[in-house]
């Protein structure tokens, strides 16, 4: 079964320079995420880029990347963002595969080492004015999973002041950038220009 495609020929290449602008230019440059700029040019950082369109080819690829950061050690990979260019470009469907994987990970065992993040090009907080500024805290280039270890998330998380505000802080710094701003760096993100200038 097809789970509806995005846009189609994203060449791997072109995909993950488009999500290192996106995580340049929005979770550094926007400061979302207090402990993305470590990572951003390091290493440990992996991107995973699958081009297939039906159920169980993105299923399997979820798997395989989960296997690989198990049979890793934190310093060969601290992270993976693993995208979808070729599919799930439907919010709603995307919701439902994140669903999937979640149970992918409990059914592994891997509930409460493995924690899941997800993004997507049309997310929409449940509740929010269909164009608020808030929702490009979550909207990435392409519909994407990030897979983060929990031990590295806790530890951080400890040295870091009052990490419960941080979605709040965000909203407020979204919403004094403006939507405005916000479309101009998206549109940047999808050229070869410096994402934000």
């Amino acid at each position: 079964m097809a789970v509806g495609t995005m846009v189609s020929a994203i060449t791997p290449a072109t995909a993950e320079a488009t999500i290192r602008r996106w995580l340049a230019s929005f979770v550094v440059g926007l400061n979302l995420c207090p402990f993305a700029r470590p990572l951003l040019g390091a290493e440990g950082l992996r991107i995973a880029i699958c081009n297939e369109t039906t159920s169980p080819a993105l299923r399997l690829a979820f798997l395989q990347e989960l296997d690989l950061l198990q049979c890793s050690s934190e310093q060969q990979i601290a992270t993976t963002v693993l995208a979808y260019p070729s599919a799930l470009g439907d919010f709603s469907g995307y919701l439902d595969f994140v669903d999937e994987a979640q149970g992918l990970l409990s059914a592994a065992g891997l509930a409460g080492v493995v924690q899941l993040a997800s993004f997507h090009p049309h997310y929409r907080f449940a509740g929010e004015a269909e164009g608020a500024a808030s929702h490009y805290s979550n909207r990435s280039p392409y519909p994407l999973i990030h897979l983060l270890r929990e031990s590295m998330l806790t530890r951080v998380l400890q040295d870091y002041p009052h990490p419960e505000k941080i979605p709040a802080n965000n909203i407020r710094s979204l919403d004094q950038l403006g939507v405005d701003e916000l479309e101009a760096r998206w549109r940047a993100l999808f050229s070869s220009a410096e994402p934000g200038a």
